[in-house]
């Protein structure tokens, strides 16, 4: 996976549906067959962090987002407009530490598995190389 983004700032935009102020995600590093990386650094205006922690919620997000992205990418690297997501469900969710603002996610994010419109993602989410939260979601797309 590459060390510098190949896709960032306001350019994610491109890939997922969400829209400021809830887009919880700022760089994306590339992928490797069915898996990417994207990243995040925690501002101290983002929505989900209070008292300078970014909260479990965001984290969540964070990963939809990350997910999405993937999924995104892909979907326009086929030529194909990038397709609403939903979050299924959520498990296996273990969060070792809130993230302070300043601080860099790099979240991995691997397909285990895919059923039509319906995906299975387990994701690991660092601060350099301490792994902070890891789980699985099931994310739903309805193409546009």
């Amino acid at each position: 996976m590459n060390n510098e983004p190949i896709i960032s700032g306001t350019a994610i935009c491109d890939y997922i549906p969400q829209r400021p102020p809830i887009v919880m995600i700022d760089k994306f590093f590339g992928m490797t067959d069915d898996a990417s990386q994207s990243g995040l650094t925690i501002a101290a205006d983002n929505l989900f962090c209070v008292d300078g922690k970014f909260q479990d919620g965001g984290i969540v997000e964070h990963i939809a987002q990350s997910g999405a992205m993937h999924i995104g990418y892909e979907f326009i690297s086929r030529g194909e407009n990038v397709p609403l997501g939903f979050i299924g469900s959520v498990n296996k969710l273990k969060i070792n530490r809130l993230p302070s603002v300043g601080e860099e996610l790099r979240t991995s994010i691997c397909i285990e598995a895919k059923v039509g419109e319906i995906s299975l993602i387990k994701a690991s989410v660092r601060v350099g190389e301490e792994l902070i939260a890891e789980g699985k979601m099931k994310v739903a797309t309805q193409p546009q």
